[in-house]
């Protein structure tokens, strides 16, 4: 009976440990404190050194429960990427995520070697150790400060933060191998690497592909489709593992593989994995948390705290400044993207590798990367929102979406049905506007279903619901938000360059001959631009408008103010592409035809 006890003792205690994380997650939102140094601080309070008192030493259940944890936090991840939004930018994300790994390794070395006295191995794999950035930490921060970054900014610390992961594991794995055999050659570590890399990639792809088949025609039972992708996430992991390919690598694409391609109950797949998430990253960073030993941080805390500041004044922006130099960014992100290399869950995970195998200095590694996580998540955390302020990297706040609900309809994958409430001030309610893609079926009116024709004229406070493709589900929030003030230009331009977006088809087409339909004739080039673009318009948008190409020039208040001609008679002058650029194109366009986005 006292076996039995003590085993209910661990599960209370255990829950108590995690709900006592997710409250103080509530906390942590709102002083915009890092979740992640919130959940440790609650691991190290009930450790050995705490008021808690629990005795847990056990590394091998930690290395477990944090391989399981970044597993799918790396799914999640690549099931929410667009592949459409990191396209353009995955030769500087690439870049990032190994050859600037490699350089941070390599330039907090020397600066391990002399304050922790190490020797040039041993330095290097502290380096490694606190090398990779932690994605969940940098964007749950700009969540909760309300900052919406630029789009290629945002996109690269995205793809970066997904793909530097499996390259600083393998670089840490390879050097605790070195240093428990004592022997290793470069050709042997570049076709590790390549092995990894390839195998990793191979089973990602495949197995994603595996998954999407799986899901859209076999009949699982109402409520197994979000658990199936779960566990055939971690079965992808662990395969990869076990024949010595990167699994974090395979998870992460076979996450963008199924998280761009149209399955049955995407939605509930998404709530149920972010559910997952939230809870694997809370308990492996209590775990982590109750491994720490204040009394033994102090003996090294001295020189931790001077590579965290090389890590991040020297190495951090130095590696970004030479990856990003072929690239054309501006100072401003270089500096933002340099500044927003947070530590976190990934660092100390990596330094619980030396404890595993039982190397000499184990528990310097994970002191030291504790310390880093830390000082990174005080300094550049509570800093962030200002430094992509201040360096104009962020964009204005965006409204709170509307409550948007989403409802699979079985036996089809092409449609969902898509729910909002009719805001009086939103472009729908004003302009009766709504995508070309889209198709109203149902309103919901004082408890009362009615069909769009019974309903007419919709009218604030009903519920209106569309059939929508899932990909483009999200698309439709600008139509049911308030509708922002915007400055229309002068209403008298009208020439062969520039139109004020506030004429209509019918005036564009008295004036330049083109072919207009008499039900749009009505239409105002922005109401054009905002019924058929699949996302908000942005600057450089194009549409066609038989002949004549329109162009967006100036956005204000979320829509298109100043439309560009392009007449047909207009011969573009495209320059020509440069290597690079044409290497790039390829590498997306092969990488699209195989994921199938």
């Amino acid at each position: 009976m006292a076996s039995l006890d003590s085993v209910s003792i661990a599960i209370l205690l255990g829950a108590v440990l995690v709900m006592a994380g997710i409250l103080s997650s509530l906390l942590a939102l709102r002083f915009g404190a890092p979740l992640l140094l919130v959940f440790l601080l609650v691991g190290m309070l009930a450790g050995d050194s705490g008021p808690g008192r629990l005795q847990f030493d056990d590394v091998r259940t930690t290395y477990l429960v944090g391989s399981v944890a970044l597993a799918l936090i790396l799914f999640d991840g690549g099931l929410k990427t667009r592949f459409a939004s990191i396209r353009t930018v995955l030769a500087p994300s690439m870049m990032l995520a190994t050859a600037g790994v490699l350089l941070t390794a390599l330039i907090t070395a020397p600066v391990a070697r002399y304050v922790l006295d190490l020797n040039w191995t041993e330095s290097l794999l502290v380096g490694a150790v606190v090398a990779s950035t932690d994605a969940a930490a940098v964007f749950l921060l700009v969540h909760t400060q309300g900052l919406r970054l630029r789009p290629r900014v945002g996109a690269t610390l995205e793809a970066e933060s997904g793909t530097n992961d499996p390259f600083a594991i393998f670089l840490t794995l390879m050097l605790v191998e070195f240093i428990s055999i004592g022997q290793s050659s470069a050709s042997h570590i570049a076709m590790e690497f390549i092995q990894e890399a390839v195998l990793g990639a191979i089973i990602g792809v495949i197995g994603g592909r595996l998954v999407v088949i799986a899901l859209n025609y076999v009949a699982l039972p109402q409520g197994l489709h979000a658990p199936f992708v779960t566990t055939a996430a971690l079965v992808i992991f662990g395969g990869s593992q076990i024949v010595h390919a990167s699994g974090f690598l395979a998870v992460y694409l076979a996450g963008i593989i199924i998280g761009n391609r149209p399955t049955r109950a995407h939605n509930s797949v998404v709530t149920f994995l972010d559910a997952a998430t939230w809870l694997a990253q809370i308990v492996m960073f209590v775990l982590l948390g109750l491994l720490v030993s204040p009394h033994r941080l102090l003996s090294s805390a001295g020189g931790a705290v001077l590579v965290a500041f090389a890590l991040m004044l020297v190495a951090r922006p130095l590696a970004v400044l030479i990856c990003l130099a072929p690239f054309k960014f501006n100072w401003r992100e270089k500096v933002f993207i340099a500044w927003t290399g947070l530590r976190g869950a990934v660092a100390i995970f990596l330094a619980s590798i030396p404890m595993l195998v039982g190397l000499s200095k184990a528990y310097l590694y994970f002191d030291v990367a504790f310390v880093v996580v830390i000082i990174s998540l005080l300094l550049q955390g509570w800093t962030l929102a200002p430094a992509a302020r201040r360096l104009h990297v962020a964009l204005p706040r965006a409204e709170r979406g509307p409550r948007r609900v989403e409802l699979d309809l079985p036996g089809q994958l092409e449609q969902q049905l898509v729910g909002y409430p009719v805001r009086p001030k939103s472009l729908y309610f004003r302009r009766g506007l709504i995508p070309s893609w889209s198709k109203p079926t149902l309103v919901i009116r004082d408890e009362r279903i009615l069909t769009p024709v019974e309903a007419d004229p919709v009218a604030p406070g009903d519920y209106i619901y569309l059939l929508a493709p899932p990909e483009r589900a999200e698309a439709l929030d600008r139509f049911f938000v308030d509708m922002a003030p915007s400055s229309a230009p002068d209403p008298h331009l009208l020439g062969d360059f520039m139109v004020s977006a506030e004429h209509t088809l019918g005036e564009l087409a008295e004036i330049y001959g083109v072919k207009v339909d008499e039900h749009q004739a009505k239409l105002t080039l922005a109401d054009y631009f905002d019924i058929n673009l699949d996302r908000a318009p942005k600057e450089g948008a194009e549409l066609a408008l038989d002949e004549i190409v329109l162009v967006a020039r100036s956005i204000s208040g979320g829509r298109v103010n100043v439309v560009g001609l392009r007449l047909p008679e207009e011969e573009e002058k495209v320059a020509p592409r440069t290597r690079m650029q044409t290497v790039r194109r390829k590498l997306a366009d092969i990488w699209a035809s195989v994921a199938g986005v």
